[in-house]
């Protein structure tokens, strides 16, 4: 990004390197301030509010010396008291004769700005006049306390007295990001993206709450066999690279500014891999997310360089995408393929490492689809652990994997270091004592979601032996555990991957998802069907307890009380173990 600000889709880039303001004047006279004013205008223009028709009797109906006008009055404003500003000019004497209108004036721009997703911009290797080499979060700290002085200052002016209550809110930058100008080892085909910056740290204001234009996803992410990239190019100026690990593999995940919150979102779920970690390495993943095609559909899917070794996910720019589900789901899909390519099995699910007070431990996995209770079922633990759990670490909250590693030992691993779960799953204080770290999304709407960080990526990478593996059915009625004798007997279960659809996707009623996992093994079923035999018998082999769990999750009036009753099902068996 080389411009000192943007602003696009409620999205406003502030680029510190190129403009970083020092002082009230500097800020008024900034591009940024400037196009933040216009644009409120123009909005309030269009709705033909009273604020508007206040601002054109006293000046001119013409935006731009409206614009000037108020930027020149406001910069007054901090200098100076009302009384010698209304001798200035007489437009400024009439703007500023009704208190009330011109308070609602300021205001409205101070909650225009803050409801704008605010990111800052540091790039590490680029010479500007702006800032470089000082405290990032320093920067921040001093940006938001300017903009809080600037407002404050403005509007003590005009009411002629100082305010008695002082809210400290995010009223700069919501998340802060420092950029390196290093060129990733993709291999020729993908140079086009050497030019786009690559995210090095992140500083987030939380909580950060945003508002995407879609709350859910559809279908599965489709293969295509020839590279939907070719012929196609970018503005680098207007993508950003982040270098993540999804579970074991590294992913270079490219991001068009416009799908920013989805982009940096990706912090709170997956490990931020290190400059030594990914500068001049070949990423095992290239996500490129938001290119513009000249496709009117929305286009997701995944392509295998097999020349290359890589696997290529890609979103096109349509507002269809703007979902974190497409984000994080295209990421997991590819993960899972490699890992089936790899001989390992993936599991769409959550896995617990429970410790009992009576000093028992068990590794347990409850498999299942969205909605069939996984991530519930661990909530019912959380709330239940002060009666019987002494310690609990979370190892995945959504997808895993399953190795048999040396001398035949079964091995599970977690994918991501956060967990991106409906708001409605959980306990509803849960969410306000976690809200200090909490990315929330559309949290007023059906399926909002909140991306909490819930272990390390040391804990996730240590691998955990299996003890029990379990089927999260969330649509029938009966005994809260049930355990199958042999493999015949549950590999159908699990393959079918039947539950009641509640929500979360588009699906509605009682639906059913190859090994109930969308991502990876449905587009790989093949490969599947002989892991699975492989991987149950080894289940049976090694003595883990292989069974269903009856969450109840999708029957009316049960949504609560049957994760719990399956929770305590679960924890007296490990006590009894």
């Amino acid at each position: 990004m080389k411009k000192e600000f943007s602003l696009s889709r409620d999205k406003a880039m502030i680029n510190f390197t190129a403009k970083y303001c020092v002082t009230s004047e500097a800020l008024l006279d900034s591009y940024g301030f400037k196009k933040v004013l216009g644009t409120y205008i123009k909005r309030i223009k269009k709705r033909d509010c009273g604020i508007y028709n206040y601002i054109v009797n006293c000046i001119d109906n013409d935006d731009d010396v409206l614009m000037d006008c108020i930027v020149t009055l406001f910069k007054l404003l901090v200098v100076l008291d009302v009384d010698s500003i209304k001798k200035i000019d007489a437009r400024y004497a009439c703007l500023l004769k009704d208190t009330e209108k011109f308070v609602e004036l300021i205001e409205g721009l101070y909650n225009f700005w803050r409801k704008i997703e605010r990111y800052t911009i540091v790039h590490n290797k680029r010479i500007g006049d702006g800032l470089q080499n000082v405290s990032f979060i320093e920067a921040n700290y001093n940006f938001t306390k300017l903009v809080l002085d600037t407002y404050r200052k403005i509007e003590e002016t005009v009411l002629g007295y100082n305010h008695k209550v002082y809210r400290q809110l995010s009223a700069g930058g919501n998340v802060g990001l420092i950029l390196n100008d290093i060129k990733g080892n993709c291999p020729e085909e993908y140079s086009f993206l050497n030019a786009v910056p690559f995210v090095d740290s992140i500083l987030l204001q939380t909580p950060f709450i945003s508002y995407p234009k879609r709350n859910k996803r559809s279908g599965i992410f489709k293969e295509e066999f020839k590279n939907p990239l070719e012929g196609l190019s970018i503005n680098a100026d207007h993508w950003f690279c982040f270098p993540i690990k999804v579970g074991e593999l590294l992913a270079y995940v490219y991001f068009h500014r416009d799908f920013m919150t989805q982009g940096v979102s990706l912090s709170n779920l997956f490990e931020i891999a290190r400059e030594e970690e990914y500068n001049g390495k070949k990423p095992d993943i290239i996500y490129v997310y938001g290119i513009r095609d000249n496709n009117n559909e929305m286009k997701t899917v995944f392509y295998k360089d097999k020349s290359n070794d890589i696997i290529l996910g890609y979103a096109n720019h349509n507002e269809d995408i703007d979902y974190f589900g497409y984000m994080k789901k295209m990421l997991l899909t590819i993960h899972n393929i490699k890992m089936i390519e790899s001989g390992y099995i993936p599991i769409h699910g959550a896995m617990v490492n429970i410790t009992m007070k009576n000093g028992k431990t068990a590794n347990v996995i409850i498999m299942g689809d969205s909605g069939a209770g996984k991530s519930e079922s661990l909530e019912a633990f959380r709330q239940l652990s002060e009666d019987y759990i002494k310690d609990m670490t979370i190892i995945f909250d959504d997808m895993g994997v399953v190795k048999i590693e040396k001398e035949n030992e079964l091995r599970a691993y977690g994918t991501e270091i956060g967990a991106f779960v409906r708001l409605d799953d959980l306990d509803v204080g849960y969410a306000y004592k976690n809200i200090d770290r909490s990315i929330f999304m559309n949290p007023d709407k059906i399926n909002a979601r909140v991306i909490i960080p819930v272990a390390s990526y040391s804990e996730i990478m240590r691998g955990y032996p299996v003890d029990i593996f379990l089927y999260a059915n969330n649509y029938e009625e009966g005994e809260e555990i049930q355990f199958f004798n042999t493999p015949e007997e549950a590999i159908p279960v699990f393959k079918a991957g039947a539950r009641m659809a509640k929500g979360t996707t588009t699906e509605k009623g009682l639906v059913t998802s190859y090994f109930a996992n969308p991502f990876g093994p449905v587009q790989r079923k093949e490969e599947m069907d002989k892991l699975l035999e492989k991987y149950f018998n080894k289940f049976y082999e090694n003595n883990v307890k292989v069974g269903v769990i009856r969450t109840c999750l999708g029957i009316d009036g049960k949504e609560k009380e049957g994760p719990r009753k399956a929770a305590v099902k679960l924890f007296e068996l490990i006590k009894s173990l």
